[in-house]
């Protein structure tokens, strides 16, 4: 029998990031027993369920219910319900994504059991500790087994925090390779009503820090209005987002196309087709990169610096967000420049390395895949 290998999927950022591993596990050799399990923490269609069919993933096989509440209550139960469904079943290895609270709670669930675990996306810094997803990335790093990296300078990062060579691995970008693979499909989607190619911006807001409060949302919104005075946006709203401006009473801005949450394929297809993005989200970052797409992050930090070095990527403060647009309409901006590992390859690499560590040397890599030759989507 094949040991299992758990996936937790919390959220719905973790999905693309987990479905490279899927994908690229499918295509190896078979050493272990993937499964895919669901914590709850985003739990309906338009956050979660229909992202699985949009990604080629099958539904979870565990389903645990969990969402709601703040961070410590959330991740309690969360690690409440791991722990039960560990003591029952318990996998070879754990697999956590990224850095919401699920991905905390599995990694202390695992590691308080005596469980590997590896971590997808490790290393990432943005040097915020009032930040939550920072507060998680670095405990989650701190007691992993296996990290990896999405790039040779975040590997060097972690090697240099004190953690074990054979425990790091320089993947790549897992965003890229369901970019990749979902890409042609994407484009295929029909834009909503009233977008077309070109002739509009992408907009997207769910950072607590950005939206938690009147003061700080409504300066974004000050500033989205006066952006897109120069260009129309196309807005999908987080529920976080909605959920806020209802309970401070703020509109859209004029100029702003209100749209409810898109399923990934949706999301890319209008990613792919506009002028440039404003955005808060990590994720959206690497995907710009990937689409050779201007992309303005409305945060003082990222954790992702490679975007900003490969040029596609600017960090913005609200007030400068409509001459950064006006800008980027004029052509100023720089195109993208290749970053290695962001090849499509990463979900092969992370094969290896689970290879390696759960005894499967003798099992040939040969099927694995090279990755892609572009370095471009």
């Amino acid at each position: 029998m094949l040991p299992e290998l758990h996936l937790i999927a919390a959220a719905r950022p973790n999905l693309p990031k987990l479905a490279a591993l899927l994908h690229a596990l499918a295509e190896a050799p078979p050493f272990c027993r993937p499964m895919l399990v669901h914590t709850g923490q985003h739990h309906d269609a338009a956050m979660f369920g229909g992202h699985l069919a949009d990604l080629g993933l099958a539904p979870p096989e565990v389903s645990l219910g969990i969402s709601g509440g703040g961070h410590a209550g959330l991740t309690g139960r969360t690690m409440i319900a791991l722990a039960e469904l560990w003591s029952a079943r318990r996998p070879a290895m754990v697999v956590v994504a990224g850095d919401v609270d699920g991905t905390l709670a599995a990694t202390l669930a695992a590691r308080k059991l005596a469980i590997p675990v590896a971590h997808l996306e490790a290393g990432l810094r943005c040097g915020d500790l009032d930040m939550p997803e920072e507060i998680n990335r670095r405990a989650v790093d701190a007691i992993s087994t296996l990290l990896w990296a999405p790039d040779e300078g975040t590997a060097a990062r972690l090697l240099a925090e004190g953690h074990a060579p054979a425990a790091v691995r320089a993947v790549g970008n897992t965003m890229i390779d369901s970019l990749r693979r979902t890409l042609p499909a994407a484009r295929a989607r029909s834009l909503p009503a009233g977008l077309r190619p070109g002739g509009y911006g992408v907009l997207t807001l769910h950072r607590p820090a950005n939206v938690d409060s009147p003061g700080a949302l409504s300066a974004l919104l000050k500033a989205v209005a006066a952006a897109a005075r120069h260009l129309p946006l196309a807005w999908p709203v987080h529920p976080r987002t909605a959920g806020r401006l209802s309970e401070f009473g703020l509109l859209v801005p004029e100029g702003v196309m209100s749209l409810p949450p898109l399923g990934y394929r949706d999301f890319l297809g209008l990613l792919a087709r506009a002028r440039l993005v404003a955005t808060d989200s990590g994720g959206v970052q690497e995907e710009a990169w990937a689409l050779d797409l201007p992309c303005l992050t409305l945060r003082p930090s990222t954790e992702r610096p490679v975007t900003l070095e490969a040029g596609t990527n600017r960090l913005v403060a609200p007030e400068d967000l409509a001459p950064a647009v006006e800008a980027v309409l004029a052509g100023d901006r720089p195109r993208a420049r290749p970053i290695p590992l962001w090849d499509g390859g990463a979900g092969a690499r992370m094969v290896a390395h689970l290879m390696e560590h759960l005894g499967a040397k003798n099992l040939s890599t040969t099927n694995l895949g090279a990755p892609a030759a572009e370095a471009r989507a």
